[in-house]
């Protein structure tokens, strides 16, 4: 087993080829490649190791089938209502400023990109919570030129960063440094799209491509 797998996926992330695993629960197959469902904690499931030959009187039974693949699956963490030994009820997971959290994109205006934070650190959180990310906070560099409808569209998966607590309905976020920005898009026409350069996504089916501002690395 490898250790290149993540232990956190969101809906539509790449697991796998399916000439490595086989989907389980939580996941799909697209283009010969394994893909999650859903957003949780992924599972490798090594399979049973096959018997080896059988040996019956002087002919040797041969094993009946290939070893098969691992199973990879996406299960959604189990959200228990439980309390510590001492009855307390346990504390929620806020974003704090300086986290790193995964969002999704909910709609955007030309100030600003509406998102609801699905993520922090390598917790799900128990609720969604509203951020911003506001056009200055899009880029370190040509803050002037930067357009929200070029950096995100409704539906991406963003990688940000917690700059503020904002006012009292929304985080400020921050998609400034190289490694943040988008990690995951669907094109106009419904399809997966994969990074191609630092401004860019590009539909594997129509070859159209489509600017955001992409995570590094791309």
């Amino acid at each position: 087993m490898t250790t290149s797998n993540p232990t956190l996926a969101i809906p539509g992330q790449l697991l796998g080829s399916t000439s490595r695993y086989q989907p389980g629960p939580g996941t799909h197959i697209h283009n010969h490649n394994v893909h999650a469902s859903l957003m949780g904690t992924v599972h490798i499931a090594q399979p049973a190791k096959a018997p080896g030959p059988v040996k019956r009187l002087t002919k040797i039974t041969p094993a009946p089938a290939p070893a098969e693949l691992p199973t990879i699956s996406v299960t959604v963490p189990t959200r228990s209502a439980g309390s510590d030994h001492a009855g307390q009820k346990k504390r929620e997971v806020l974003p704090e400023v300086g986290n790193v959290v995964l969002c999704r994109v909910i709609r955007i205006t030309p100030r600003q990109a509406v998102v609801a934070i699905l993520v922090c650190g390598d917790t799900v959180l128990d609720a969604e919570w509203q951020g911003l990310i506001r056009v200055q906070d899009v880029r370190a560099t040509e803050k002037d030129r930067v357009k929200i409808y070029e950096s995100f569209r409704p539906g991406d998966i963003v990688r940000a960063e917690v700059i503020s607590l904002g006012d009292q309905a929304n985080y400020y976020l921050s998609t400034a440094r190289n490694e943040l920005g988008v990690i995951l898009a669907t094109s106009e026409a419904g399809n997966a799209m994969h990074p191609v350069s630092w401004k860019e996504y590009r539909d594997p089916e129509t070859d159209l491509t489509e600017l955001r501002k992409v995570a590094k690395p791309y």
